[in-house]
């Protein structure tokens, strides 16, 4: 693996830049290369000072800056820039939506156009929302289908999905390996991920399923969310779309039965498809994020021999709920 040579003429590790990488994912993935001895670098519209190696510099993901120079050299860099998707479509936010993941993608392709020495790989968020609402088949990257259902009311999604990887693809970086990471949802500890907030749901009673239960659910768990991006770092076969996601999705009946046996709550109250639009606009959310059924498998991955740690449900958040009963358990330092 190449690297960096700092002005002392010493080997410098792999740096990393992790693009609106102050969320959950940025977390998650800056401890991930951290602890692999690499530099990580995120950029964010909030930088504060940190203690633990990993530095911050100021963006605002839509013009060139001080930052640009700081992708010069980089081994890769990670696109999660995009506004938060978990509120209500109305215009505004509709609009923040769009703007914030096609500019800052727009703007990355820029900045790496200007490199003297380009990132080898690029990362660009996407979403397995891209994907058609499917019962019938689980979708992969060769014969998934893109597009839009009424049924799950996703035509905006879709087309968030599409802007997004068609500002990816005129990017010109030819020296540059571009990669469109096609995300469901990645489970893990931090407090914007899913199964915290489907954990809370059960501890209260409304562990049941939700609308009719029959849509599929994909998901991956946090480690092997960042195991597939270094995988897909140190193969230079890898362009284009690959779905990040477990290869076993899960309908969402059974998600819930994993999720109740796993806190030991033998039962729980399922939730309608009204009880659900009445919840989503309480909450300030769309019922989409939920009853879309998102079957999409990681085919390209799995081909690559790729081999999941967490490749069923249940073992997954298992492992997160443990994690997280341990980190509560008392200390005791010897006198």
């Amino acid at each position: 693996m190449s690297a960096d040579l700092n002005l002392m003429g010493d080997a410098a590790p792999p740096r990393i830049v992790l693009a609106g990488g102050s969320g959950f994912l940025g977390g998650v993935l800056a401890r991930h290369f951290a602890a692999e001895g690499r530099e990580v670098l995120i950029l964010t519209r909030q930088p504060t000072r940190r203690d633990d190696g990993i530095n911050e510099v100021l963006w605002d993901g839509r013009t060139l800056g001080d930052w640009a120079a700081r992708l010069d050299g980089a081994l890769g860099v990670i696109n999660l820039a995009g506004r938060s998707v978990n509120c209500r479509y109305h215009a505004r936010n509709r609009r923040e939506i769009m703007d914030s993941r096609v500019h800052s993608t727009a703007i990355l392709g820029a900045a790496i156009a200007g490199c003297r020495r380009p990132p080898r790989i690029w990362f660009n968020s996407s979403t397995a929302t891209i994907y058609r609402h499917s019962l019938d088949r689980p979708m992969d990257e060769a014969t998934g289908e893109i597009g839009p259902t009424p049924e799950a009311k996703d035509a905006f999604s879709v087309e968030v999905a599409q802007a997004w990887e068609a500002a990816f693809a005129a990017a010109t970086t030819p020296e540059t390996r571009k990669v469109a990471l096609r995300s469901a949802m990645v489970l893990g500890r931090g407090i914007n991920s899913v199964f915290p907030m489907l954990r809370r749901l059960a501890r209260f009673g409304l562990g049941g399923k939700m609308g009719s239960g029959r849509q599929f659910v994909s998901w991956i768990h946090e480690a092997d969310f960042c195991r597939a991006i270094g995988w897909l770092i140190d193969r230079n076969d890898f362009e284009g779309a690959v779905n990040l996601a477990a290869p076993n999705p899960i309908p969402n009946r059974d998600m819930m039965q994993s999720v109740r046996h796993v806190c030991g709550l033998p039962f729980g109250l399922p939730a309608p498809g009204w009880a659900l639009e009445a919840g989503a606009f309480l909450l300030g959310t769309e019922t989409e994020l939920i009853l879309k059924s998102r079957r999409v498998i990681p085919s390209r991955l799995r081909a690559s021999g790729f081999e999941f740690q967490f490749p069923e449900f249940e073992a997954a958040i298992r492992e997160i709920e443990n994690r997280t009963a341990a980190s509560r358990l008392p200390t005791f330092t010897r006198p």
